[in-house]
């Protein structure tokens, strides 16, 4: 490891002396006394965070992203949600004969996100940071350095936790942030860190990074070799969290955090500001709730709310089966079931959830995978004089129908759920045109006008995989 300045940690704060503060910028927050959701691999998108926050997290980390990935994206609003989206064109890796697809990079929900989203960057440099950093500073309240991350993909490129080798640069980065971006943005930067096996380096690294400017530390309470499944290691949180307060900095934990409850009572035993919960939200994000304001709620509750929020947010459909993969438990039938759907429309029938059907046939024609819609089942054999009969010819106009029966038509069925077999065509044997098929439920209201019901379709998009960790 590189040669860390050596620094004697200073003693606790007397009782009943002022612990010092760094002043809070303008709009940015203060990270003491929250419970807060980590940075997560894939899981730290828009729905996920906003899942978390109905639950009640008091912050959210967006998934890390790489410096480069961000530099030069346009900024947008999307006018039918509201959502703000940072977009850009892929390289297709060199092949100009690609079809190419608009990419969504970063996507921010500006009312419900708003002072409460901190956005997590990838990088190994103070100038690629900086121009990352400008991009969404406006957008954000908080601007996180990820020097934490131990997978090959950030540490070969000198990023997350490899930058624990580097101090002198770290400190760069931060101090480069803190002038160039948090004082003229008016936002907090902080840096979320994992601790040395040797507790000096550790105290030593610590001793300098919360003298940059910072207004938070994290700290994973694991050292980069060690895996999720390894027990946190909290010996080191009193010296860091003494070194943190001296300097007027907040300090939050991560690590082995299960539960709002819990990350309360750890707060307490180790006087950290703050607990930040990964694994446990991942697998049911009610987790942010007091068993006092109802604990953990029924899977079927949470993943309803997560369908809601991914549809709203025209979330990429296989960032949403990843992290449904989670939620829902493997022995149930309806895991196997949304695992091989290949639609919203699909997954939202297979869990019973009618409401949302209208709008997830809405959002399957946005995303292009409105010609994935399983065929209805065909009850009779064409004849060679009716080679072509409509039942066969238009799954579509099957599944947008079956899609956008209303409550009331199904109850006076009889009330039974709906299967995949076709009721009879009601619109007179025509096709329903695309540009008919219900569309997403609104977030927020924008100055964008909403597109009109006979305007085309917009072109689908797709999502960049998340380049994330924690």
């Amino acid at each position: 490891m590189a040669t860390l300045a050596s620094a004697s940690a200073p003693g606790p704060v007397p009782v009943g002396a002022a612990v010092p503060r760094v002043p809070i910028p303008a709009k940015g927050v203060d990270y003491r006394n929250k419970i807060v959701l980590a940075p997560m691999v894939r899981s730290g998108e828009l729905p996920s965070r906003l899942l978390a926050l109905k639950y009640g997290a008091d912050l959210v980390w967006g998934p890390e992203t790489v410096d480069r990935s961000l530099i030069g994206a346009e900024r947008r609003v999307n006018p039918r949600n509201g959502t703000i989206e940072f977009t850009r064109m892929p390289s297709n890796g060199g092949r100009p004969n690609k079809p190419t697809k608009e990419s969504v990079i970063y996507r921010i929900d500006p009312a419900r996100e708003k002072g409460r989203l901190i956005f997590q960057l990838g990088t190994a440099n103070p100038e690629l940071a900086v121009a990352a950093a400008r991009v969404v500073a406006d957008d954000v309240s908080g601007i996180d350095l990820n020097s934490g991350c131990p997978k090959p993909f950030s540490t070969s490129g000198g990023m997350g936790a490899a930058l624990l080798r580097t101090p002198d640069l770290l400190v760069c980065i931060l101090e480069t942030l803190v002038k160039e971006v948090g004082e003229p943005y008016q936002i907090g930067i902080s840096v979320k860190i994992r601790i040395l096996s040797n507790p000096e380096e550790t105290e030593a690294l610590v001793s300098r990074l919360v003298k940059t400017g910072i207004t938070a530390l994290t700290v994973h309470c694991r050292t980069t070799p060690m895996r999720p499944r390894e027990a946190a290691i909290r010996d080191q949180l009193p010296m860091i969290t003494s070194i943190c307060h001296q300097a007027g900095v907040a300090c939050v934990m991560n690590g082995d955090v299960t539960s709002r409850d819990q990350g309360l009572a750890l707060m307490k035993e180790y006087s950290v500001d703050g607990a930040m919960i990964a694994t446990s939200a991942e697998n049911n994000s009610s987790c942010f709730r007091t068993k006092e304001d109802g604990g953990l709620a029924p899977w079927r509750e949470v993943v309803y709310e997560y369908l809601r929020f991914c549809i709203e947010s025209e979330n990429r459909l296989g960032n949403t089966k990843y992290l449904l993969n989670m939620l829902i438990p493997g022995k149930d039938k309806e895991f196997k079931d949304t695992k091989l759907s290949k639609t919203y429309l699909d997954i939202c029938r297979g869990l019973k959830f009618d409401d949302l059907l209208p709008a997830a046939a809405g959002l399957d024609q946005i995303l292009g995978l409105d010609d994935k819609w399983e065929a209805p089942h065909v009850t009779s054999t064409p004849t060679q004089s009716e080679p072509d009969t409509p039942a066969q010819s238009e799954p579509k106009s099957k599944a947008v129908q079956n899609a956008m029966e209303s409550e009331t038509a199904r109850a006076a069925g009889g009330g039974a759920v709906r299967t995949k077999a076709p009721l009879p065509a009601v619109h007179g044997g025509g096709p329903i045109r695309r540009s008919s098929a219900p569309q997403p439920a609104k977030v927020t209201q924008v100055d964008a006008e909403q597109p009109a019901v006979e305007a085309p379709i917009p072109a689908a998009q797709t999502e960049a995989p998340s380049q994330v960790t924690v």
